[in-house]
């Protein structure tokens, strides 16, 4: 553990900036390219900077509309709402700094011990969710399968499938009831919002209480409808939404106000602890810890630190435990029809794999064709879930129609294809029972006469954990026929590319695990002759060359593969299959939830700025016009600037008869201001009260609500007397925020914004005998939309 990254935030927690705001981050900003008129309103008012009409130098273009109507709202649900940024930035202003002063030893313990606290909870409830949520499933879906065998060995075969589809129908309706009339954000996987999220973009509900109730049980009945969805994903945004609610920091409404919870009122701690979350996520989807932990770390997490890797490791060790202690209880027959293997944990085969240079040639096909088929997937994925958009749009009806719909497309494909397959007879050196008895196994006797058994029903007419088992089963390579594995392969894949976007709960890892085994033991029964690779260990390859091709990881997805089937021989081939399949997949488009979060309007920031943003500078985006405030204010000015505006920072200029020269101060947040107004701390006159304004707040006044519900102006209530006096904002201003010349490459500036979790970046002039701010960067003056917008013709240069 890192004692001063530790020391570090509970300094910078107590005021940690969020504000209110949910469309506009920055306080305007004007034109980086052009002089500037100092304007005064009056005597006393606050300072507006506009651009003149003469500029200095000519920009690459000529000058546009400098408003950014751009990345300002995002699709969560089926509805547009705004989305709001978050600030990771440590904030430092005269509060904090008196805070730092005053705070004593045994606080910093408790800070630190409720850090590990909080992951050790994260780590249990998660873990506790993650096995319910398999428990649920395999005894749901396991009644259901019993009730159709049980009609399919009487012969009642319309019977059958009325009770299959209609059950199913029930279980996917009730999936879409809750996503359609409870919480909107709990439809699909999750992970692109959570991606979003630690990356600083914070939409609508994504991890309210009730989407964590919604993704919990859409996610069971979902599953256990037969649909082709996995419940992987999701479990990732229920780590995150538990992680959420456990750091809210208290509430006041219902008086969980403790003093320790109170470190935690800021978007930085809450980042970490949501980042453990996540990483519990895939630890109880998976049962793989390690896996988790990378998982965060490559896919998930914009921002890391050493600190962070070791509690998310802590937190995906006890999901682990919590695993681990509820599979053995469930073993002694405990759980009803949870299966003996416990969750999903797939033994691939105990022989150590030999491979010469045809195994390796083989292995090089799954990989190409893993990429493509993975890109193919990505795109069709991307079509299917523009024109559900329009469905969805409609209304909670059109939702649990449009669900009703592909429910029952897919019990008839569950339930219809396995008649065109063969009776096999069955093998007679099988340590295994054959045909089948009960709900689960490896030889389903469907309409089969006795001793033979239906290999097709074997792989539908099963939850998705045994299908996969099967296709790894090794030990038989004859068990599935070439021909029940391609057709399971098309069924599968389409049903997994049609099923994404309707309101259920839905991850992608199942479906894409199931079409790529079919696949890679596809090829392994084609290259029989010339391979001497066991037909189990080419459904592995082949699941992870489709992992890779439509999720485009590498580490973290051979970790978990790893860590699924117990088998670490396999390492070298499935990380050259992994990168073989993201290699190829990346010619064509991005990865699944890079997409996703792009057609969602989710302004994201990659790690690197666009060839074209080299040929821009800061202030050529910089885009107005630019609100500052004095830095002792007339209340007035401050209130119409908040009712003008929806702008979450201000910058705060010294003025004289302060200083000699206006210079900039620092900058100043909606919710400091909502607050300090609210106490009406006001003076008639225009001077200097900071000393008086410390002694009557406390840092943690201006500590963000939980949940985004602060202060609005609304609930301002100021008498016309007191819009006239005034107002110092010394003591809530942060005198060291991040800034950067107005000649600084915008590539560069995009850079440093995402490396230290900026929400604003102060663009400061170059030159000597400007007015001391040029502008704010928030995060939507990177996204393309905007700049493209002010310069099109950049787009194509490198």
């Amino acid at each position: 553990m890192d004692r001063r990254e530790d020391d570090e935030n509970l300094h910078g927690g107590g005021g940690g900036g969020g504000g209110v705001d949910i469309e506009h981050d920055g306080g305007g900003s004007g034109g980086g390219v052009g002089g500037y008129l100092y304007e005064r309103r009056d005597s006393n008012a606050s300072s507006f900077w506009d651009r003149e009409g003469g500029a200095v130098r000519e920009p690459l273009l000529n000058l546009r509309s400098r408003v950014n109507t751009t990345s300002q709202i995002a699709i969560v649900g089926a509805k547009v709402y705004p989305i709001e940024s978050l600030d990771y930035e440590i904030f430092e202003n005269e509060l904090i700094k008196q805070d730092w002063r005053t705070r004593k030893r045994i606080e910093i313990f408790q800070y630190v011990f409720l850090k590990w606290t909080l992951a050790l909870l994260i780590g249990l409830f998660t873990g506790i969710v993650g096995f319910f949520n398999n428990l649920a499933v395999e005894n749901i879906a396991g009644v259901k399968l019993l009730i159709t065998n049980n009609l399919m060995l009487k012969e009642k075969y319309y019977q059958a499938f009325a009770a299959f589809a209609g059950i199913n129908m029930i279980l996917a309706m009730s999936a879409a009831a809750l996503c359609a009339f409870i919480a909107p954000a709990a439809a699909g996987s999750g992970i692109p919002e959570v991606k979003a999220y630690l990356n600083g973009v914070d939409a609508h509900s994504i991890l309210a209480p009730s989407t964590l109730f919604v993704k919990i049980f859409g996610s069971i009945f979902g599953v256990s409808a037969g649909l082709a969805v996995g419940k992987e994903g999701p479990m990732v945004h229920t780590g995150a939404c538990i992680a959420n609610l456990l750091g809210q920091g208290g509430s006041r409404k219902y008086r969980l106000t403790w003093k320790w919870l109170r470190f935690f009122k800021n978007d930085r701690d809450r980042r970490d602890l949501i980042t453990c979350g996540a990483a519990a996520g895939v630890a109880a989807a998976f049962r793989a810890p390690v896996g988790g932990v990378l998982f965060a770390l490559e896919e998930a997490a914009s921002w890391w630190r050493s600190a962070l890797l070791w509690r998310t490791f802590f937190t995906t060790a006890v999901v682990a435990v919590v695993l681990r202690s509820f599979i053995s209880f469930c073993r002694n027959g405990n759980c009803g029809l949870f299966g003996q293997g416990g969750l999903i944990m797939f033994d691939v085969n105990s022989e150590i794999p030999a491979y010469n240079t045809p195994d390796l040639l083989a292995v090089i096909l799954i990989g190409v064709l893993g990429g493509l088929l993975g890109s193919l997937y990505n795109y069709l994925v991307d079509k299917v879930l523009r024109t559900y958009s329009f469905i969805n749009e409609r209304g909670p009806a059109f939702k649990i129609l449009l669900v009703i719909a592909i429910s029952l497309l897919t019990s008839c494909c569950a339930y219809g294809l396995p008649w065109i397959a063969q009776c096999t007879p069955c093998p007679t050196d099988s340590d295994k029972e054959c045909p089948t008895i009960g709900r689960s196994g490896n030889y389903k006797n469907f309409q089969c006469q006795p001793g033979h058994y239906n290999d097709l029903a074997s792989l539908f007419l099963n939850t998705n954990d045994d299908a996969i088992r099967n296709l790894f089963s090794s030990g038989n390579k004859n068990e599935f026929h070439i021909t029940t594995l391609f057709i399971f392969f098309t069924g599968i894949y389409f049903l997994g590319v049609i099923t994404y976007g309707i309101a259920v709960p839905s991850g992608l890892f199942i479906p894409v695990i199931l079409a790529g085994a079919s696949y890679g033991r596809l090829v392994g029964r084609l290259m029989g002759s010339f391979s001497s690779l066991d037909v189990g260990l080419f459904a592995l390859l082949g699941a992870a060359s489709f992992l890779g091709g439509t999720m485009r990881m590498t580490v973290s997805l051979c970790v978990i593969l790893l860590e699924l089937t117990n088998d670490l021989l396999m390492l070298p081939l499935v990380m050259l299959v992994l990168l073989i399949s993201k290699t190829v997949a990346d010619c064509f488009n991005k990865g699944v939830y890079d997409q996703i979060v792009k057609m969602k309007g989710l302004p994201y920031l990659e790690a690197h700025g666009e060839p074209y943003m080299r040929h821009l500078s800061a202030g050529d985006v910089c885009s107005g016009p630019l609100i500052v405030f004095s830095s002792v204010e007339k209340v007035g000015n401050i209130m119409h600037a908040l009712m003008m505006t929806r702008h979450n920072g201000f910058p705060v200029v010294d003025e004289p008869p302060f200083v000699e020269a206006p210079e900039l101060s620092g900058l100043v947040l909606r919710s400091h201001l909502l607050v300090l107004l609210q106490r009406k701390k006001f003076t008639k006159n225009r001077v200097l009260s900071g000393s008086e304004l410390l002694t009557v707040f406390h840092a943690f006044d201006f500590a963000k609500a939980g949940s985004g519900k602060g202060l609005k102006v609304e609930d301002l209530d100021l008498s016309e007397e007191e819009m006239e006096m005034y107002v110092d904002l010394h003591p809530i201003t942060n005198t060291s925020p991040y800034m950067v010349a107005d000649t600084m490459s915008l590539a560069k500036a995009a850079v440093l914004f995402r490396e230290i979790g900026l929400r604003h970046l102060c663009v400061v002039p170059k030159t000597p005998g400007r007015p001391p701010i040029v502008g704010i960067l928030t995060r939507h003056d990177f996204m393309p939309e905007h700049v493209l917008g002010l310069y099109p013709q950049i787009a194509h240069q490198k």
